[in-house]
């Protein structure tokens, strides 16, 4: 390996706005998160699908019942 190209590495500290924080090793000291694992809806399993347009109802209502021409 060359020498004196290679950044410094060494433990970080990850922090989330929810105050979730991991140590891990990193070219940064620090770094700050918005939303992590641990307060993602979609990991949590509080994701809620939302259907603002009526897309859904807009699709069943013109394919839901239609029988099948097999």
């Amino acid at each position: 390996m060359k020498k004196k190209i290679h950044p410094e590495y060494h433990e970080a500290k990850i922090v989330c706005a929810c105050g979730n924080t991991v140590v891990t090793r990193s070219t940064k000291k620090e770094i700050r998160l918005e939303i992590c694992s641990n307060c993602h809806p979609y990991y949590t399993g509080k994701q809620k699908l939302i259907d603002t347009a009526g897309m859904v109802e807009k699709f069943r209502k013109r394919y839901g019942n239609k029988k099948s021409s097999e």
